[in-house]
């Protein structure tokens, strides 16, 4: 069996978990301080650079057994729904102090770009609410009036302006229309403003028909649970709703508190109060936007790390979870979810990179004419999920050769379709992350390993683009240089680029990972209800970064040959 699959055998007295995997880097960046200050080239680019990489991946695998729920970080949309629906949870106070800290100058929360606006909303109407009930928050009642005046005075501009541009998230076309229909009840009964409107083209018709389609106690979709918070009062107790064994409702902290209702302050050892007081523990009162994320944590990080080919071990107990967790439908991101065609093809691509290849027939579930959906019933479709479910068709029959017949048609399929929706500029976007350079990296590595021949002249598009949107720094990222955006860039350079222009952007993106202060910080891109960070993936895809840098063609040697 290959290294990366062989069982861990750890030294008791190692300390290990996430922390670890930023000491490591850290140590690594402390050693690069000398190259701070002025632009790099390839030659500078010296081995008391290196990072320990293989080190640093060891103890991230390691940590994912160690916080098996994932890493996901907080929410503005999910807290202030808490702050809400669950006054009475641990950390109220924390929740809402933190709500008034990352209120932005102009009075709204979240990214730019139509992302602010469920943040925004979520916000006000929680600050709103503490207001009605005088809640004892540990926050005078002035400084709540002003950051829930300032949020509304951001939400009339944004509302009452120009057609809004907004993101392709989940549930918005239902969590706008119930934070607006919260919003003007505040001001009905205040008499504080103009009520606000909703957004041009958006209608409560469907937010109106999930309500009535809950209070009937007909089977929904599971997917909807994820939201059930929009459901108001038809979602306390809701018959069709059924608890995970870890106390969980849609693996959302919202609609968990939504679904426990009353039930909350008077059963403190109901199982839901239980998973939700365990949550907010997290990060000392705000919650994430999901929770858990077990598999699709599991499998984006063992992906990334042994795609790029980094030695590591991999707990045996991993290995059987994951398999274990794809069923004849496919696998959810974490329990409360529905199975889904992205987290299956990364589990199922993850296990053959570690030479425990298992057969995707689960994902036929998600074909269409013309595609793979995420799920069944998908409104729109995604780009990276069809180039995972490529990658993991493509892998499979790598290691499985005589597949390669029942195999190839879809594989052409999924590469003609990616190839028609790259944009004019080499790039993809898609509808499950911010950033343009994840869309174009899942795409292009797919399209370069399996995408054959027809393949190549998109590959070299996508590769220029990212050499043309390098910034000063160095970086790359759509609102600003990050270290998630740079770790992606990279990696297509590295696996599909060739060239002395190749190398030098890529010798600067390298760089840009040294001089970092923390890889793990880093504004959320990924879509969910709210943007949010998953740490643990974003740490690996710079791990990985980061090897490639030191492996390949930048003249930097791994540590161990230092």
């Amino acid at each position: 069996m290959p290294r990366h699959a062989r069982a861990a055998v750890g030294n008791p007295s190692r300390r290990v978990g996430v922390p670890r995997t930023a000491d490591r880097l850290q140590h690594g960046l402390l050693r690069a301080r000398g190259l701070l200050g002025r632009t790099l080239s390839v030659n500078d680019l010296a081995p008391q650079a290196a990072i320990d990489v293989t080190g640093a991946a060891q103890d991230l695998v390691l940590g994912l057994m160690s916080m098996p729920w994932g890493q996901v970080s907080p929410s503005v949309y999910e807290t202030g729904r808490l702050v809400t629906l669950a006054p009475w949870l641990t950390g109220h106070g924390e929740r809402v102090r933190w709500l008034i800290d990352t209120q932005r100058s102009d009075g709204g929360w979240g990214a730019p770009d139509g992302y602010g606006l469920v943040p925004s909303l979520s916000a006000t109407e929680a600050l709103l609410s503490v207001l009605r009930r005088g809640d004892d928050a540990g926050v005078d009642e002035e400084t709540l009036r002003e950051a829930a005046a300032r949020g509304l005075r951001r939400l009339s501009r944004c509302l009452s302006g120009a057609r809004m541009s907004l993101p392709d998230m989940p549930a918005i076309e239902l969590i706008v229309p119930s934070l607006v229909t919260l919003i003007n009840e505040h001001i009905e009964e205040n008499g504080m403003s103009a009520a606000l409107a909703l957004p041009a083209g958006m209608s409560a018709a469907p937010l109106k028909a999930v309500r009535a389609w809950l209070a009937s106690e007909a089977e929904i979709p599971q997917k909807l649970l994820h939201a059930l918070e929009i459901a108001g009062d038809a979602a306390n107790g809701a018959a069709v709703v059924h608890v995970t064994e870890i106390g969980t409702v849609g693996a959302s902290p919202a609609a968990s508190a939504a679904w426990l209702g009353d039930r909350g302050p008077s059963e403190p050892g109901h199982p839901v109060r239980w998973h939700l007081e365990a949550i907010v523990r997290r990060h000392g009162g705000p919650v994430p936007v999901g929770l858990p994320i077990t598999v699709f944590e599991r499998g984006w990080v063992l992906s990334w790390l042994a795609r790029a080919g980094i030695p590591f071990d991999v707990p045996p107990e991993m290995l059987a979870d994951l398999r274990a967790a794809i069923g004849p439908e496919g696998t959810p991101a974490g329990a409360g979810l529905p199975p889904d065609a992205d987290t299956t093809s990364v589990a199922l691509y993850a296990l053959a990179l570690l030479g425990v290849p298992y057969e995707p027939d689960s994902l036929w579930a998600f074909e269409t004419p013309t595609h793979f959906c995420t799920w069944q019933g998908e409104e729109g479709s995604s780009v990276s999920v069809n180039a995972h479910v490529l990658d993991t068709f493509g892998q499979y029959v790598a290691v499985r050769p005589a597949e390669s017949a029942r195999y190839a048609p879809a594989i052409g399929k999924l590469s003609a379709w990616l190839l028609e929706r790259q944009r004019e500029d080499g790039s993809w976007d898609d509808r499950w992350h911010a950033s343009p350079y994840y869309a174009t990296v899942s795409c292009s590595l797919a399209l370069h390993e399996f995408g054959g021949p027809g393949a190549v002249p998109a590959v070299r598009a996508a590769v220029e683009w990212v050499l043309d949107t390098q910034r000063e720094d160095g970086s790359w990222g759509r609102w600003t240089g990050t270290a998630e955006e740079t770790a992606y860039a990279l990696q297509l350079l590295m696996f599909a680029g060739s060239g002395e222009r190749v190398r030098d952007a890529a010798a600067r993106g390298y760089a840009y990972l040294l001089r970092v202060a923390d890889v793990a910080e880093g504004p959320p891109l990924w879509h969910d209800k709210d943007l949010y960070r998953p740490l643990a993936v974003v740490r690996a895809a710079v791990l990985a970064a980061i090897h490639l840098a030191q492996s390949r063609s930048l003249g930097v040697r791994p540590i161990s040959q230092v």
